[in-house]
């Protein structure tokens, strides 16, 4: 069907700290650029987003600091919409989930589809922490991975294996925040019994909806053909919206309940405050003739296109017509970790580059994780601003309007007579608009960048092949021609590029004093500038990024890493328990192995092998080498030299690295994970037999 609007939700954020670069590549400049897109081409349009208040990681923040939650979240949301507004996120209402409009809302949500009869009741029972009085989510409880066994392993996933797990699986699991150990306690919960929406999900997702990208696609796909099951909407927390029926002291609303109903609350406070302007809220989410798009990332696919969807449908809700989710976007190679301070943070940003909020967002939409995870790292960072903002985009707008102040005294001049190559020019970007459309109707964001930047390619070439500045010497008339058509070329970029880099666009309008009714409808003419238009004053569009200040980025990220490492040393030390004894055996197995001692005479790394080092042994008995695969654990092997170390004798030999080792040298896996090896406290002879 046609649509007369648009509604655009992009996920809410945690207001438990500051939004990041992958924040920003994954929702929010997407989200922004087709919002600003729209508005461009004339729709009506409407960008709601806010702060996720509720939910365990804001209440743990609070604890850490020794402040309320009320103040985490009143500070990470004014920083949260601060950082938002100053990268151009054109939300039409930023919001957020503690507001009085949205805590009503969500509880007069949740009593409509209890009295309807929309949830189910189940007594189960739940880890329970006895000595805080508190239950535990998922992300909460740690332990031991039942996969790979590391130690630390979160409840619902193993970092270091990537096993998807459930608290019941974890060996020894505790509580993640004060290292207590865990018990079971029974407690009342209501579910969305998701069941009951299997078949329409199946026909509404598989049948109806395969123009969504593979990767949401793909996951609605594994869940479905997994059965869907109830889950959980309400938990045992004293921080949240409480659970508005009977028998529910205690009890919240489940954050991932709570968290979209607050797209539809923020509608409600905009609508209401500006009903003239925006009508009323359920023009927005219940007539037909609207279209509702999420962005979101990749771990919000489930709760997006199957539990919210279920909600909505329950309470005769429009849906969503697209979920265009991103991959994941990583940082120098590895994994954004807030937990890990592992990220470039926006706050930060705009203190150690000030005004240069749109180079992130090209690098970022450039670099866009739309079908597979990327990668940020500074140096491509650097490289896109200097290569390509700069020496193409930058330097063509710069060199025009530099010229025409040169030559024309600021204004636009005349053109003449068009030769074959100009032709050839202005054939090449008069699709530019339909092509630019495309793309950004499929958002394919990334692509549709491309080609603005393939525009700014042709006239940069476009300067460089007529070298105005040679022609003004012999051919005024050409020259003006050439600068003409350079300077209808730069208005278009101005259009192009809008949703994208609207500083910067803003900028270059101003420069050209385009005119305000100009815009994307006027997109791929070449009669933008009339003949004598007065333009502004010039300044340079971008300015090249110095190796000093990406120095400094990778400076601090090599101290984070450091200070990452000993942190994890420090928990993997907190949280060691032994290894499980292993299965029963006897006397008569241990006695076949021929234990001895011997004093280490020599101890070299074995050449072109990171992990073997080449003991030489005085074992008492004519001397022998062993190879061991310690080396990482020793990187300065002669501190063994002198230790009286126990071997395994009676191994057959065997040849490594063209080495004939002849036995075992015993060590041990310490709780960080280092290989130590065993040595003898009190001298013995060598040779001697350990029994």
């Amino acid at each position: 069907m046609a649509f007369n609007r648009t509604l655009i939700t992009a996920a809410l954020p945690y207001a438990n700290g500051p939004v990041h670069i992958g924040h920003l590549a994954g929702v929010y400049v997407p989200a922004d650029i087709y919002a600003r897109y729209l508005r461009l081409k004339g729709q009506e349009v409407l960008f709601v987003g806010g702060s996720d208040e509720h939910g365990v990681p804001v209440t743990i923040r609070a604890r850490k600091e020794g402040i309320t939650t009320q103040q985490v979240v009143d500070r990470y949301h004014e920083l949260i919409k601060s950082s938002f507004e100053q990268f151009g996120i054109s939300y039409d209402i930023y919001s957020r989930t503690t507001s009085p409009i949205h805590h009503q809302f969500a509880a007069d949500y949740f009593r409509a589809m209890y009295d309807a009869g929309q949830f189910v009741e189940e007594t189960s029972e739940q880890f329970y922490d006895p000595e805080t009085g508190h239950f535990l989510t998922d992300r909460n409880i740690r332990g031991e991975c039942p996969r790979c066994h590391s130690l630390g392993a979160y409840g619902d996933q193993c970092e270091k294996c990537g096993a998807t797990l459930s608290p019941d699986e974890l060996i020894n699991p505790y509580n993640a925040e004060t290292g207590n150990a865990l018990a079971k306690k029974e407690t009342k919960h209501w579910y969305l019994p998701l069941d009951r929406y299997q078949a329409w999900l199946e026909d509404w997702i598989l049948n109806n909806h395969k123009e969504w990208r593979p990767n949401v696609y793909g996951q609605c796909k594994s869940w479905l053909d997994g059965g869907l099951k109830p889950r959980a909407v309400t938990r045992d927390l004293d921080w949240g919206i409480p659970v508005p029926v009977e028998g529910a002291e205690g009890k919240v609303l489940y954050v991932w309940f709570d968290a979209p109903i607050g797209y539809i609350s923020n509608t409600k406070e905009l609508c209401d405050a500006q009903p003239e302007k925006y009508g009323k809220w359920e023009k927005w989410w219940k007539q037909e003739d609207t279209r509702m798009i999420h962005f979101i990332g990749k771990d919000n696919i489930v709760f997006h296109c199957i539990v919210f969807p279920a909600m909505l449908k329950a309470q005769g809700y429009n849906l969503p017509d697209n979920v265009p989710a991103n991959e994941f976007l990583n940082l120098e190679g590895d994994k954004i970790s807030t937990s890990r301070n592992w990220a470039v943070w926006l706050n930060e940003y705009l203190t150690d580059f000030p005004g240069k909020q749109d180079v992130l967002r090209y690098v970022l939409t450039a670099n866009a994780p739309e079908t597979k995870d990327n990668d940020f790292t500074w140096a491509d960072f650097q490289a896109r601003n200097n290569n390509e903002l700069v020496a193409i985009y930058g330097n063509f707008i710069n060199r025009a309007l530099v010229l025409t102040g040169k030559y024309f005294e600021g204004k636009v001049p005349a053109c003449g007579e068009l030769t074959e190559y100009d032709k050839q020019t202005i054939e090449e970007f008069k699709n530019v608009k339909a092509t630019l459309e495309q793309l950004l109707d499929n958002f394919r964001f990334r692509d549709a960048l491309k080609e603005a930047m393939n525009l700014a390619r042709i006239g940069n070439k476009y300067l460089a092949d007529t070298e105005p500045w040679k022609l003004a010497k012999t051919d005024m008339n050409r020259t003006a021609t050439i600068l003409h058509l350079s300077l209808q070329i730069a208005a278009n970029l101005a259009i192009a590029f809008e949703p994208f880099l609207p500083f910067s666009s803003g900028k270059l309008k101003n420069m050209l004093c385009l005119d305000k009714s100009i815009g994307w409808a006027d997109l791929g003419r070449i009669d933008l500038l009339r003949a004598g238009h007065a333009l502004g004053e010039v300044s340079l569009l971008f300015e090249k990024i110095e190796d000093a200040a990406i120095q400094g980025q990778l400076d601090r990220l090599a101290r984070i890493k450091k200070e990452n490492e000993a942190a994890a040393q420090e928990e993997a030390l907190k949280n060691w328990r032994p290894e499980p004894v292993k299965e029963p055996t006897t006397i008569d197995e241990f006695d076949k192995m021929d234990i001895r001692v011997a004093t280490v005479l020599d101890c070299q790394p074995v050449k072109k092998s990171e992990r073997l080092l080449q003991f030489t042994l005085d074992d008492g008995m004519g001397g022998r080498t062993i190879l061991s695969g310690i080396a990482q654990s020793y990187p300065d092997p002669s501190v063994l030299v002198g230790k009286q170390v126990l071997f395994i004798a009676n191994f057959p030999p065997r040849k490594m690295m063209g080495i004939e080792s002849q036995g075992m040298i015993l060590s041990a896996v310490d709780a960080d994970g280092k290989l130590v090896v065993t040595s003898v406290s009190s001298p013995v002879k060598n040779g001697t037999a350990v029994g």
